[in-house]
């Protein structure tokens, strides 16, 4: 299956990332974070690109608020 083209907000996040040289490194609490989600029942996989976001709030290029926002957006963005 083809892959969709960039969303605006997908290519924002991209260039942020490689403009401050991020890549998204999981921690132990995201494991914890994985196993209680499923653990309720829940199945959260985040993508890529989410993992981008969280690396750039992780190392403070993003305010956890903007950091909501722009996954809002490019949750939308993507469903379009």
């Amino acid at each position: 299956m083809a892959r969709q083209p960039q969303s605006p907000t997908e290519t924002r996040i991209r260039k942020w990332a490689k403009e401050y040289q991020i890549t998204y490194v999981p921690k132990r609490r995201d494991a914890l974070a994985h196993d209680i989600t499923r653990l309720a029942g829940d199945h959260v996989e985040l993508d890529e690109v989410e993992q981008l976001l969280m690396a750039l709030q992780r190392q403070g290029h993003l305010s956890r608020r903007e950091m909501v926002r722009l996954q809002a957006r490019y949750l939308r963005e993507s469903k379009s």
